[in-house]
């Protein structure tokens, strides 16, 4: 019997990658392609989409032939993306606008603060749930068609189309400029400040006060459903389920029922918490965001909070700084000390994200004496995205019924067990990670399969899911508060750099 396999495609901030996963939710195969990061202004963030469409070409073959497989034994893609990164290209003949905006980008934050102190937040957190920041897409747009002459008439034509990575992949994917589809699932247009939080739908009042005409928008479906045949580079390929990259982590990690969290550490930290059925409107500056959505089955939530700078914090201090020669090294450095020497590091290179959403904080490193060596300073990196956890945790258990009690944790910072110790310390709950570290590319795998019946159940994908390692907390209860305590001084410090 011929093997089959689910292909994922994990678009993602840096790279792209494909992989192919057996029924024991295994991985067989990987191919992965960085792309370039484009820092034309400062705070400006961007990526080449045609770029990125070609690098899909190059990694999709080659994870096939490393597993020695052909379209034919692929059941179904599922396709993961960095979500809320922004790109308009013209129907006809598939140009972009200019370069995609990235998730990272800050130029919109003076309109931001326009918004915010015009309408105020509630306007929008009863429609879409989210605050306005320089987060999401329709700043974005609305950016555009206030810098590019006649873009905004073009797209009332319906001659510009708007989506975020997966809509981009999925279009050039079905066709392109010759009848490609042009769709989105629900939890990325959830992060666009466009789409109802409660009716999946685009709403009315949010498209005229961005100014957002509807024939650019994409088709909202759901998370895990058959949308279209991936043409030529994989014929007769049915693609079967997009998540947003986070929500995909979620699913990824198998957190099915409502209080099971996860937190993905990457370039930025992401961390989910699933609300099941009931859409929590955060009090406490958190996002509230669908979850996934499978079919025709309710709509499952889930409260977000994102740390913009945790991962990148390390390559900053690699890169930019020169104290280490690759990342592993940082936490060999960090174990030369037995703590920080009283020195903290608040990453705030693009302002804040959760649970403060400060765009005029900037980076500061406070608490500096002749004492501190590049030891003390490695072991402030680490701890600083420990305590972004730690305010994000607080913040969810302020929000929520259900208090955290354990913390399933992926991505590639994950690989530092000293910063596992540190989490579950800080956060004073088990850190766990699972067997299968790619939890993003799973998690949409997991749902592109289910839609085509290659996994029965979400019992069974539970049953897939196995421990590798656990952190418990050892810290002193003191200690954990007045080190959290110097923390927020800390970042007190970082607000009111930037000055409209």
């Amino acid at each position: 019997m011929v093997e089959r396999y689910v292909m994922s495609i994990d678009q993602g901030t840096t790279s792209t990658r494909c992989i192919l996963f057996d029924h024991q939710g295994r991985l067989v195969s990987v191919a992965q392609r960085e792309h370039q990061q484009h820092f034309a202004r400062p705070g400006w963030v961007e990526h080449d989409a045609i770029e990125i469409w070609a690098n899909l070409r190059r990694v999709v073959p080659r994870a096939l032939s490393s597993a020695g497989a052909g379209p034919g034994q692929i059941a179904a893609i599922g396709i993961a993306n960095q979500r809320e990164t922004t790109v308009l290209w013209d129907r006809r003949t598939g140009v972009p606008i200019g370069n995609a905006i990235t998730w990272q980008d800050t130029r919109t934050s003076a309109l931001v603060e326009e918004l915010r102190r015009t309408t105020g937040d509630d306007f929008f957190l009863d429609r879409c749930g989210l605050s306005p920041t320089t987060y999401f897409s329709a700043p974005r747009i609305r950016w555009l068609f206030d810098h590019v002459d006649g873009l905004r008439e073009r797209a009332e034509r319906g001659e510009v189309l708007f989506g975020t990575m997966e809509s981009w992949l999925i279009w050039n994917l079905t066709g392109g400029p010759a009848g490609g589809l042009h769709l989105t699932d629900a939890t990325n247009a959830s992060r666009t400040m466009l789409m109802n939080i409660r009716t999946l739908t685009w709403d009315d009042e949010l498209l005229a006060y961005f100014g957002v005409p509807r024939p650019m928008l994409p088709d909202i479906r759901s998370s895990a459903e058959c949308y279209g045949v991936a043409g030529s580079l994989l014929p007769d390929v049915r693609i079967c389920a997009a998540l947003g990259d986070q929500q995909a982590a979620l699913f990824g990690q198998t957190c099915f029922a409502s209080g099971e969290a996860k937190c993905t550490y990457g370039t930025g930290s992401f961390l989910l918490l699933n609300t099941g059925t009931s859409l929590i409107r955060s009090r406490h500056g958190l996002l509230a965001t669908v979850g996934y959505k499978i079919g025709d089955e309710p709509t499952v939530y889930a409260l977000e909070g994102p740390m913009a700078v945790t991962g990148a914090l390390v390559q900053w201090f690699r890169d930019r700084l020169g104290l280490i020669n690759s990342a592993p090294e940082i936490e060999t450095l960090a174990r030369t000390v037995k703590d920080n020497g009283g020195c903290y590091i608040v990453p705030a290179f693009s302002g804040l994200f959760a649970p403060h959403w400060r765009s005029d904080a900037r980076g500061v490193i406070v608490g500096l004496t002749s004492y501190i060596t590049k030891g003390h300073l490695a072991r402030a990196v680490l701890e600083a995205t420990g305590w972004q956890t730690r305010e994000v945790v607080d913040a969810m258990n302020a929000d929520s019924p259900q208090p955290l009690k354990e913390l399933k944790v992926d991505g590639g910072m994950t690989a530092n067990h000293l910063l596992m110790q540190i989490l579950a310390d800080v956060l004073d709950v088990p850190v766990v990670r699972p067997m299968v570290s790619e939890t993003v590319s799973l998690g949409v795998a997991y749902a592109a399969g289910l839609t085509v019946g290659y996994w029965p159940d979400l019992e069974g994908l539970r049953r897939n899911w196995h421990r590798a390692a656990q952190w418990l907390p050892t810290m002193d209860p003191g200690r954990r508060e007045s080190e959290y305590e110097n923390w927020q001084r800390a970042v007190e410090r970082s607000y009111g750099w930037v000055r409209s």
